[in-house]
């Protein structure tokens, strides 16, 4: 099992052996329980789970296969779709289902709308909006799901900046070690 701490350089000050931390929408009712990063409210322009610092990249829309019966007609589905259509802009962007596909096609959600029918818009939603959509069959799991997510997206960025640093150190010790003006003026 992975411990969660980012592999930042000494040289990245606080992000040296910091863990992400899980912003979960204000207007979330029951929030998920996440056993292995902080978490804490916060407004979120789009979804109902972020990164802190990370916001305007990685978002997760969670629904439980009422909500997501419920989001496939009418003005609820006009409303759903706008929340989709904003997190076409985001890098990492998942909508998690909790409940089994199985839910779906033995109609075990409370509205009249067809299996087949929710199927659909799933398909149509995937491949409209660029968004995978992930079932987990209870809320514990979705919780460790995000957990995860959230470690991985976060410590690809930490690598690209330490990438950065490196690089950035690399290019100032050569230009110190050859006697090389700074650009700009710079010391």
């Amino acid at each position: 099992m992975t411990s969660f701490e980012l592999p930042a350089l000494k040289h990245l000050g606080e992000l040296a052996g910091a863990r992400p931390v899980i912003i979960y929408d204000t207007r979330e009712q029951r929030p998920l329980v996440f056993e292995q990063l902080e978490s804490r409210p916060g407004t979120l322009q789009t979804g109902d789970y972020s990164i802190a610092g990370l916001e305007t990249l990685f978002s997760i829309e969670r629904k439980t296969i009422d909500d997501l019966a419920n989001c496939c007609t009418g003005q609820n589905r006009e409303r759903f779709e706008r929340e989709l259509h904003r997190l076409r802009g985001y890098r990492f962007k998942r909508l998690l289902v909790i409940g089994r596909e199985d839910d779906i096609c033995q109609g075990r959600y409370h509205s009249s709308i067809t299996p087949k029918a929710v199927f659909a818009m799933l398909g149509a939603f995937e491949a409209r909006f660029d968004l995978p959509v992930v079932f987990v069959p209870c809320p514990r799991l979705a919780g460790r799901k995000i957990e995860a997510w959230s470690f991985w997206f976060s410590r690809e960025h930490i690598v690209a900046a330490n990438g950065l640093l490196r690089a950035t150190t690399y290019q100032e010790i050569n230009r110190i070690t050859n006697g090389e003006e700074a650009p700009n003026g710079q010391p």
